[in-house]
């Protein structure tokens, strides 16, 4: 198993001297990460702590296990990760003028250990290139699992498309905040 994900590794061109770790201090602190890719930005909030032992699956190692360069024990970090059904037509549209609905998943990195579960998901919509953002009703519809109602302006009121803003919280307090400032366009 590590033979293949250390072959991946050279495949893409990354070297043991590519990879970015860290250490953390052992005791327990409130971090920020933020990326940003193709204008989406998400920046997480959550607490952790330098591990005490070693918590990922061996599907998942870590990149020190894979390139033998750290044997120190690891885990990923408690990040809430945003999957989303847009239910778009076959070209990427959704009707002007009609209400739709968007699912919003959760999830994170695969660990040994039970992972926390999302308990508040908030969504907010714009028209207008982000000047102005609108909050829109979401509710829970199964583990980690959440539906969002946008009430789509006419086409003319959106020309750049619908933006979205995602606001997710889990039962560890970890929290995350996705923009998407074209999340699909109106037809």
């Amino acid at each position: 198993m590590v033979l293949t994900a250390a072959v991946m590794l050279a495949l893409s061109g990354c070297k043991g001297g590519d990879l970015v770790s860290y250490d953390l201090p052992a005791k327990s602190a409130r971090y920020t990460f933020e990326a940003e890719t193709n204008d989406v930005k998400t920046v997480w909030e959550y607490t952790s702590a330098k591990p005490t032992k070693g918590d990922a699956p061996e599907l998942s190692p870590c990149m020190g296990d894979v390139v033998g360069s750290n044997k120190a024990a690891c885990r990923p970090e408690p990040l809430i990760f945003l999957r989303y059904d847009f239910d778009l037509a076959l070209d990427n549209t959704v009707r002007a003028g009609e209400t739709h609905e968007i699912t919003v998943v959760g999830y994170y990195q695969e660990s040994l250990t039970a992972l926390p579960n999302v308990t508040s998901l908030k969504a907010e919509t714009t028209f207008d290139g982000g000047r102005t953002w609108r909050p829109v009703t979401t509710r829970a519809t199964g583990k980690n699992t959440f539906t969002t109602t946008i009430m789509n302006p006419r086409r003319d009121q959106a020309a750049k498309g619908v933006g979205l803003r995602i606001s997710a919280t889990d039962s560890q307090g970890n929290t995350v905040r996705q923009t998407l400032p074209t999340a699909y366009t109106l037809r």
